[in-house]
């Protein structure tokens, strides 16, 4: 199946040389590019584009509030946004990733790295880089506070096997990771996840360890369960 990408930046010469990478792979293909987030939006539905690589600072419309807009609208439930950023220390990161986007790439990133993240995102397996989004994620909590907590009650109707899942998944680990800490199959610790995704209304493991965070259900510092 071909897995259908739009770039997002205002540099041309960016997108020029993701579009060169991109376009060489046979089961990838571009299907948009956008110099601005209203742009990438736009064509994010009218293309049905499966992977958008969003750039965080463009005009009119910034990559935060453009990835807001896809993951707010139904009819784009099944868009995927990777951000780019210049520095994957970026706090700007972990809003995008809190707006709904699935993880993040630097723009220095190798092309065989960049093709595989796309795959991975694609496969609905995000998050990409969990221990280095998970840092962030943690250093920025720790900064400004846990912000809005979800409603309780999707909390409280998660499994302890659930929590204990999602606890795992917060500290970056794979789904074969997970089976491993608790002796349970691959399958088993998907379906755990996927549970979890659902009764919490997220996209993807990348919301999944947000929520983590903003719930106190894993704070910076906390050594592996």
């Amino acid at each position: 199946m071909t897995i259908r990408v739009l770039l997002a930046d205002d540099q041309a010469l960016i997108r020029a040389g993701f579009s060169m990478i991109i376009g060489s792979e046979p089961d990838l293909e571009i299907v948009g590019e956008a110099a601005n987030g209203r742009e990438a939006v736009e064509l994010a539905r009218s293309e049905r584009a499966d992977v958008v690589l969003m750039d965080i600072r463009m005009p009119e419309v910034d990559g935060i509030e453009a990835t807001k807009r896809i993951a707010a609208d139904e009819d784009l439930a099944g868009v995927r946004v990777l951000v780019l950023t210049t520095f994957e220390n970026d706090d700007n990161v972990v809003l995008a990733l809190r707006a709904g986007a699935s993880g993040f790439l630097g723009k220095g990133v190798e092309p065989a790295d960049l093709v595989r993240a796309i795959r991975v995102v694609a496969g609905g397996e995000a998050l990409l880089s969990p221990k280095a989004t998970r840092g962030m994620i943690g250093r920025f909590l720790g900064q400004n506070g846990p912000g809005p907590l979800p409603s309780p009650e999707p909390l409280a109707a998660l499994t302890e096997r659930e929590r204990e899942v999602l606890a795992l998944a917060a500290h970056g680990l794979s789904n074969d990771d997970i089976a491993a800490k608790l002796y349970l199959s691959p399958l088993t610790a998907k379906t755990h996840v996927n549970r979890a995704m659902t009764k919490l209304g997220v996209r993807d493991r990348a919301q999944l360890v947000v929520i983590a965070y903003q719930t106190g259900l894993v704070r910076p510092g906390d050594p592996l369960p």
